[in-house]
């Protein structure tokens, strides 16, 4: 009997520490308290279920103490399962919207973001610096239109500690997000029609997805894969047949002038359909962070409305937690090689290829000038070496606790979690690795994406000479014919605008054109005279 009864502790014993395995007690913390309470209803991947939220936030650089009775936010919400591969780790993604009492949308604030519905809840459990996805947004949100903005929290729901979570705002239309107008059902004909809409290029899954239109062209020659456009905004279910065939006639419009002989025109080609300022940042944000789902998965565009220009835009950027290194397979944690052109190489079985349009933007070399003359400029500021590795230390110090709580209930240190390329021992080694990471890829980048600073002219045996190019301030115009009558001169940016500049002669065969206050990049100078009629391109550095 004795035995049996120590074999009895020892069992209910080893049993008790099976359950108290990953169970964290939380009483306080430097990061906002999310707690959850879901009245015992199982949260599932759809429909969202209704749950009671309430955060608990008393101001930047103040503790949040789990007993307190003050909230940030105390209210209902909407939530279920998110994502697709991440939703089959323990560590599960949400999504949610915020609502009143009735079960309506409500728009708040919530840790000092703008008023909005819609959030998400960002596991991030196979990346463990946790930080890929908020370190991405941070740099993306310093130069582009518009990145999601995230804030650091630590999850509870129905009483048990769930680590670490970014809350992120979600992808949609709305003037503090992606700020296209809104499209209503009646909006069938006119400049109403045009704007706006938001596609994406993704899997398949999820509550919004499936519906919209395959392209004409195939992804590469020989391709057995399709790129399926789906419709993001407005919603699947809400859109109207008008909208659906304008803007599916709209993009496989563009497409066609993509895959034309004339499309780096500068006038008649792609310029006229796709926004390229929007088009480089996109570019540079998915190669800066080599991120393997790049123009194939979790890439989102939109379209404004004609009168407000018309072009497709590129972003928001989406999904970065395989990125900076952090997979194994096809372009893998190599920080060397581009995705835009190495992907199909490397994996062109996979189910999911990049779409012909990316290779094709860099085949214009006035572009892929203009790119790397942005990559430059970023590189000064936005993303230079001083702004990233401090943003990473930042993060680091912000989660300094947290992040320990995080590792005992999901203790993956140490640990392959698919996909990961490399497998630190501790925090600091996952952090450290995405440090020497980025220092190899922006390295390869600088050099690769380098500007060369020739005094060369891009036509040949003409005659007329362009110089100096690049160009700093002023750039000269001279024929060499001797034929001093100019009829035109005009100059225009990379998105085909026409500039309000005038050639002013300081020569009998000589004129130039001021672009001291004009922005870094490439423009174009049509040159007509009564003999000659030719386009030259110019780096303004």
């Amino acid at each position: 009997m004795k035995f049996l009864y120590k074999g009895i502790l020892l069992f209910l014993f080893i049993n008790l520490q099976i359950q108290l395995i990953g169970q964290v007690n939380l009483t306080k913390s430097n990061l906002p308290i999310i707690l959850i309470d879901t009245d015992n209803q199982k949260i599932v991947d759809e429909p969202k279920i209704i749950a009671d939220m309430k955060v608990i936030y008393n101001g930047a650089g103040k503790d949040n103490n789990i007993t307190d009775t003050k909230y940030h936010f105390d209210g209902k919400i909407g939530i279920e399962y998110r994502g697709s591969t991440s939703q089959s780790f323990p560590k599960k993604p949400y999504g949610f919207e915020t609502r009143t009492a009735d079960g309506e949308e409500l728009e708040v604030k919530l840790l000092d973001m703008p008023k909005e519905a819609d959030w998400t809840f960002n596991a991030t459990y196979n990346d463990k610096t946790l930080m890929r996805d908020g370190l991405t947004y941070i740099l993306a949100g310093s130069f582009m239109e518009y990145a999601p903005r995230v804030r650091y929290t630590e999850l509870m729901i129905n009483g048990e500690y769930q680590g670490i979570y970014l809350l992120i705002e979600k992808i949609k239309r709305g003037k503090n997000r992606v700020n296209i107008p809104k499209i209503k059902d009646t909006d069938s004909e006119g400049d109403e029609l045009t704007s706006g809409y938001i596609i994406k290029i993704d899997k398949e899954t999820g509550s919004n997805s499936g519906e919209g239109w395959n392209s004409t062209y195939r992804p590469f020659p020989g391709a057995w894969q399709k790129t399926f456009f789906q419709y993001e905004y407005p919603k699947a279910k809400n859109i109207t047949q008008p909208q659906k065939e304008y803007i599916s006639n709209h993009v496989a419009l563009a497409e066609s002038v993509l895959k034309s002989d004339d499309f780096a025109d500068t006038l008649s080609g792609y310029r006229q359909y796709f926004d390229t300022q929007s088009l480089m940042d996109y570019i540079i944000v998915n190669e800066l962070t080599k991120n393997p789902d790049a123009y194939r998965l979790s890439t989102f565009f939109y379209k404004d409305r004609d009168s407000d220009g018309g072009k497709i835009k590129f972003g928001p950027v989406w999904d970065y937690n395989l990125a900076l290194g952090n997979v194994n397979y096809c372009t893998n944690g190599n920080p060397e090689g581009l995705v835009i052109t190495d992907f199909n190489e490397v994996c062109p079985g996979d189910g999911w290829v990049i779409h012909f349009w990316w290779e094709r933007f860099l085949e214009d070399k006035a572009f892929y000038d203009a790119l790397k003359i942005r990559w430059k400029n970023l590189r000064q500021k936005e993303l230079s070496d001083a702004v990233i590795y401090n943003t990473i230390d930042s993060i680091a110090t912000l989660i300094h606790d947290a992040k320990d709580r995080n590792f005992d209930r999901w203790p993956v240190l140490g640990s392959y979690i698919w996909p990961n390329y490399f497998v630190g021992n501790t925090y600091q080694e996952e952090v450290d690795f995405l440090k020497y990471w980025l220092e190899k890829r922006l390295a390869w980048l600088d050099e690769t994406w380098k500007i060369e600073t020739v005094h060369t002219k891009e036509v040949p045996n003409t005659e007329v000479a362009i110089y100096p190019n690049p160009v700093t301030n002023q750039v000269y115009l001279q024929t060499k014919s001797g034929k001093s009558e100019l009829i035109s001169g005009s100059i225009c940016d990379i998105q085909g605008r026409r500039l309000d500049i005038t050639p002013q002669r300081v020569g009998e065969t000589t004129w130039v054109y001021d672009l001291s206050q004009e922005n870094s990049g490439v423009y174009f100078i049509r040159f007509v005279s009564e003999n000659s009629f030719e386009t030259f391109k110019i780096v303004k550095l």
